[in-house]
Order: structure tokens, then C-alpha cells, then sequence
């Protein structure tokens, strides 16, 4: 099935995909965090501004071609543009992949499954988007996370509608307010260790990972933390950070998440065998 030429086709349009928002993500990276428009002016290069010609502005093949330089004053241009394009590519790729093998396997309609494929490569997207910024600012921002519940929300419940699984819907809606009340109380008991922004990403990663299931609902949100306390201890270790530092909790919520996503429901049912409930 895997080997298909559908399905060869669909991931490989993903990648394709991938690579052009990976493009758009790097301006949104830079842009956004600086109050700068996303769509004005074009594309420059910050060493001389001079506008980038379309031919200087493939995603990947162009910094390849160009030796990682601008064409007109030879400035450094920096790796990070093609490997967050690349990243992108490699996301978009992977959750396609991921959702036919999880829709051959339930059954789930064709145009259902779109909705919710479209809803996880949406979530791919602003995943980097937000986790890069938050490396860099220590902010989540607004607006990147706020319209997530719109999107991600009108996205599931359309998959859910056309599947007639209002349970899903149900459980979605659930996890998302239980998400955002849990870190908002850990926010006001922990001002200095939980910020707001980190409150309005749980709603939103609530949102996807109960329409998934309860068991990835809770591994995913188990992960994060295991995966922020392992970076954060690996920190202290190296000395580049003491007790009182200011860790971004946002990546590791978003990679915690996608722990959720792929392989919540396998864990969290291995662990039901384990107690013997399962």
C-alpha cells in the first residue's frame, strides 16, 4: 500500500508543499517578532537590500546555487533558511505518510481525511513557526496561536462532521478547555515558570491531541514536560543556565505534542497491558 503511486504522489506533493511554507515560515520567523509585515516589501537581502530576484528565491536550491551567498554583495546568507524549508519539507512529508497509513487503518472517508490532514500539515507549519520564536523571543505570539483555535477547530470539526464522530468532536472540545485550565493554574501558582502564551498554545494543543484519542491527549502532555526537564537539566549541567534562567516551555510543549501525535495512542496502550487494564 505504502509503496503505491498514489501514495507515492501524495507524500511527495506534501514534501513539494512543505518546501514552499518552509519558505514563507522563514519570513514569518523573522518578520513577525519585529511588528514587520509579512508581505511587504518583498524579500530582501538584510546585507545590502536588495530585493531578491524570483530565480534567487527556491526554496533550498538557490542558497545551493548561490553558495549560501547574496548574488549582488556576496553577504552570508544564513543556513538556517534552507534547513528550516528542508525541516518543513521533512514535517509535511512525515504527517502525510503518517495520516494515509492511520486513515487505511480506520476506514475513514476520503474527504474527511483531507480536512484532517490539512488541520496536522497546518499544525506542522506553525509548530516550527512558533517553536523557533519562542527560542529567540520567549514569546508565543498571539497572532500565530489565537487563530489555531479557529483553523485547527473549524478543520476537525469538519472531518468530524462528515465522519458523523461526534465523539471526537466532544473529546476535542474537552481537552482543549482541560489543556488550557491546567496551564493557566500552573501559571498563576508558577508565574515565573509558565507563561500566558504557554496557556493559549495548551488550548490549542488540547484541541488536536483529544480529537486523536485520551491516550495521546496524556502523552503528549506528559511528554513536553519530560522532554523540557531533560533540556533543561542538560543546561545545568553544561552551565549554561542556572535555577532562576528563563527556559522557552514551547517547543518542548510542540514536541511533546507531536510525541502525542505519532506514537501517543501505541504508548499509551502498551502502558494499559503493562497495569494489566488493558
Amino acid at each position: 500500500m505504502f509503496t503505491s503511486p498514489v501514495v507515492i504522489a501524495a507524500v511527495s506533493g506534501a514534501v513539494v508543499f512543505g518546501l514552499l511554507i518552509g519558505s514563507f515560515l522563514n519570513v514569518v520567523v523573522w518578520r513577525l517578532p519585529r511588528g514587520q509585515s509579512l508581505n511587504h516589501p518583498g524579500s530582501r537581502c538584510p546585507g545590502c537590500g536588495h530585493a531578491i530576484r524570483w530565480y534567487d528565491n527556491i526554496p533550498v536550491l538557490s542558497w545551493l546555487i548561490l553558495h549560501g551567498k547574496c548574488r549582488d554583495c556576496a553577504s552570508r546568507i544564513s543556513v538556517r533558511y534552507p534547513a528550516v524549508e528542508l525541516a518543513t519539507a521533512l514535517c509535511f512529508g512525515t504527517v502525510a505518510w503518517w495520516w494515509i497509513a492511520k486513515i487505511s487503518i480506520s476506514g475513514m472517508g476520503l474527504v474527511s481525511g483531507i480536512f484532517a490532514l490539512i488541520a496536522f500539515l497546518y499544525l506542522a507549519a506553525i509548530s516550527i513557526a512558533l517553536a523557533l520564536i519562542d527560542l529567540g523571543t520567549h514569546k508565543l505570539p498571539n497572532k500565530i496561536v489565537l487563530p489555531a483555535y479557529l483553523v485547527g477547530g473549524a478543520l476537525l470539526a469538519a472531518s468530524s462532521i462528515l465522519q458523523s464522530d461526534f465523539a471526537a468532536l466532544a473529546r476535542a472540545g474537552t481537552g482543549m478547555a482541560a489543556m488550557f485550565l491546567a496551564y493557566f493554574l500552573m501559571a498563576v501558582a508558577y508565574p515565573g515558570g509558565m507563561g500566558f502564551g504557554d496557556v493559549k498554545l495548551a488550548g490549542v494543543l488540547g484541541l488536536y491531541l483529544a480529537w486523536l484519542g485520551w491516550g495521546e491527549l496524556i502523552v503528549g502532555t506528559f511528554a513536553a514536560f519530560v522532554l523540557g526537564g531533560i533540556y533543561a537539566a542538560v543546561l545545568l549541567v553544561l552551565r549554561k543556565a542556572n535555577r532562576k534562567s528563563g527556559i522557552p516551555f514551547g517547543p518542548w510543549m510542540l514536541a511533546g505534542a507531536w510525541v502525542g501525535v505519532f506514537l501517543g495512542g501505541s504508548i499509551w496502550r502498551g502502558y494499559l497491558k503493562l497495569v494489566g487494564v488493558g
